[in-house]
């Protein structure tokens, strides 16, 4: 997960960290908007799937450590890098797969307040595109009302709490 601060606007707006400006702000999260069904189905009908607005997460591969997964899986599914300013908490969930067998997984996921780098948003391998239909910023105020997941939900409000609790960032 990610909540990241995009390039400077055009008209001018400080980048996080840039120096210009009395407060630099951070107001923005990467959003990753993968082609999946929102709707709870025991076999989803994937003719009828919906993208949902949610944040870049993925598996933790073998020898890595969550917060190096969670910088890869930003770059990947969003085409940013970012480096890390926090973490913000882990969500524990269980979820039923949609495809292959059905089965129940227990999931434990590692969330991260990220600052941006570097890169340009969506710009992402047509592999990805499987997972990800979309990438694009939201405003960090705005991401508890988009977000699906209710555990996304309440991260993104964390960052935006432990934002406001430290200007220093």
């Amino acid at each position: 997960m990610a909540a990241i601060q995009p390039p400077a606007a055009s008209e001018g707006t400080p980048a996080l960290g840039s120096g210009l400006g009395s407060t630099p702000r951070i107001s923005e999260v990467a959003i990753s908007e993968p082609g999946i069904s929102k709707r709870v189905k025991s076999k989803p009908d994937r003719s009828k799937a919906q993208p949902v607005l949610c944040l870049p997460k993925g598996l933790v591969d073998e020898g890595e450590k969550p917060l190096d997964a969670a910088l890869r899986e930003v770059r990947e599914e969003t085409g940013i890098t970012a480096v890390p300013i926090v973490k913000l908490a882990d969500i524990k969930y269980v979820y039923v797969r949609s495809w292959g067998d059905g089965e129940r997984v227990f999931k434990i996921v590692s969330f991260y307040l990220l600052r941006y780098e570097s890169g340009r948003i969506d710009n992402i391998t047509e592999e990805m595109r499987i997972e990800v239909a979309c990438a694009k910023w939201v405003r960090l105020d705005d991401a508890p009302k988009l977000l699906v997941y209710r555990g996304e939900k309440q991260i993104a409000r964390k960052a935006l709490e432990y934002l406001r609790t430290h200007a220093e960032v």
